[in-house]
């Protein structure tokens, strides 16, 4: 499985951005399927995630803000932030688990000024 972010980039506070995560493969059978993130000298944290089905959870600091779909029919993963501030800028990744192992894409730069 291979797994390519695209959507970061440099936005402003308050402002919006779409992620999509493209995988090789149909994504329909992978649970759990969503977004980390990694900030400077920060531990890789859990974002949003698909756990089952329609099933969502969220870190408690995007709640409210960011949004999580998928488009199983384009193998798609996609996250929507809104009211981005500066303490979200970081390195988003997709994450799968699929058949025993943990897939991981290369990651894109999310940055959000002041």
């Amino acid at each position: 499985v291979q797994l390519v972010e695209f959507g970061g980039g440099l936005v402003q506070s308050g402002g919006s951005l779409r992620l999509s995560c493209a995988a090789s493969r149909s994504i329909n059978l992978f649970y759990p399927m969503g977004w980390y993130r990694q900030a400077p000298e920060k531990q890789r944290e859990l974002v949003a995630v698909f756990t089952s089905g329609s099933s969502t959870t969220y870190a408690d600091s995007v709640k409210g803000r960011f949004t999580i779909s998928r488009d199983n029919a384009k193998n798609t993963l996609y996250l929507q932030m809104n009211s981005l501030q500066p303490e979200d800028t970081a390195v988003y990744y997709c994450n799968v688990r699929f058949t025993g192992r943990i897939y991981w894409g290369p990651g894109t730069q999310v940055t959000v000024s002041s």
